[in-house]
């Protein structure tokens, strides 16, 4: 398969996505064309990247001015001392502003290394090569790096945009299915927010995409790539149409830290489960009706995504979903933001809810 090339313009970077198998044979001639240079380079893995591919790309890379450092990802390991042993690597080493921060991993190795090297120096080269489906097709894009605290996901952080960023499709062969579901969670997002065409296509082809199928997985990744370089273009920092890539996110991101970040729920598959939610609250409010409700309905239980939030939590944990619910980033009032869905294709943003009609949605959908 040829390389495909994105190309994101935003006001603070301008950079390409490359998407293609076999992408790290040819770094190095990549890295040149995209003008990263460097005098040395920092390489932040995750422990989890078969080593057989680490092998293949750091046999590409100039010995003498690459420096590695193995990264345990958890969401439990996003957190302000992993960012202090990337920054402590960096400082004894004296890189400078020129030099360059390359992560190979998934979304929280991607988070870590990019908030890392948006802080240090204010600022150096950051490349990002994403090795799940979730990375390759979400957080890869658009600047969002961030750490974790005890009082939420997400809520330290900058936006800070990557250099370059080189998605290999053969990262993927080497994931459990479980992990695949989870980037399928965003990619199912970012149909659902802007683009029927898109949605009606996953419907057709989702068992493929799901098992890695060409062209089919290829293409889900460039469109839902597509999607959100479109939307980041128009509002790089998040204030205001860039808020619908969160739809499903805010119950989402409650559900994960209810379970303290817990291997029971990946963060795709809370996702997915906070589609559903969303989805049914947009119906229950009377801005979503109940033929597009039922066609998405019928495409999570097609696929045998999650769409059960009994089967996670009861109504023991109400409240603890509720109090992380409050505390999202995005919430400006005592009310809580919600992202909805007018209909397949198209969201609403910054309707506000009292707390108590969400307790009393969310008791329901527990009963």
């Amino acid at each position: 398969m040829n390389l495909i090339k994105l190309q994101v313009k935003t006001n603070s970077q301008k950079y390409s996505i490359i998407i293609g198998n076999n992408v790290i044979n040819k770094i190095t001639k990549i890295l040149k064309e995209n003008s990263i240079n460097f005098n040395q380079c920092l390489i932040v893995i995750d422990n989890k990247v078969p080593k057989k591919l680490i092998k293949k790309i750091l046999k590409l890379l100039p010995k003498n001015k690459t420096t590695i450092y193995f990264f345990t990802a958890s969401e439990a390991n996003k957190n302000q001392k992993s960012i202090n042993k990337i920054l402590s690597i960096l400082l004894k080493k004296n890189f400078n502003r020129n030099d360059c921060l390359l992560a190979i991993g998934g979304g929280i190795t991607g988070d870590i290394s990019g908030f890392a090297a948006s802080i240090f120096k204010r600022g150096i080269q950051f490349v990002n090569m994403p090795t799940t489906l979730l990375s390759q097709v979400d957080s890869s894009i658009g600047g969002k790096t961030g750490i974790n605290t005890k009082y939420g996901k997400n809520l330290i952080g900058a936006f800070y945009q990557p250099s370059l960023v080189i998605s290999d499709i053969n990262f993927l062969k080497t994931l459990p299915k479980r992990e695949i579901i989870c980037g399928y969670g965003e990619i199912l997002k970012h149909a659902l927010i802007a683009d029927k065409k898109f949605f009606k296509y996953l419907d057709k082809y989702g068992e493929k995409i799901l098992n890695l199928k060409s062209p089919y997985i290829e293409k889900s990744i460039y469109v839902s790539c597509s999607i959100k370089k479109k939307i980041v273009e128009k509002d790089e920092k998040e204030s205001g149409l860039r808020k619908i890539l969160n739809f499903g996110h805010t119950f989402a991101h409650a559900y994960e830290a209810t379970l303290g970040y817990s291997k029971k729920l990946n963060h795709g598959e809370a996702v997915i489960l906070g589609i559903k939610t969303a989805t049914k609250f947009s119906l229950l409010n009377k801005i979503l009706n109940i033929k597009e409700f039922e066609f998405i309905n019928k495409h999570l239980n097609e696929l045998k995504l999650p769409r059960e939030i009994k089967k996670n939590f009861t109504k023991n944990n109400l409240t603890k979903i509720l109090s992380f619910m409050k505390k999202d980033k995005k919430n400006n009032t005592k009310k809580i933001n919600l992202v909805l869905l007018k209909k397949i294709g198209f969201s609403i943003y910054n309707l506000q809810f009292d707390e108590n009609k969400i307790y009393s949605f969310l008791k329901k959908e527990l009963t």
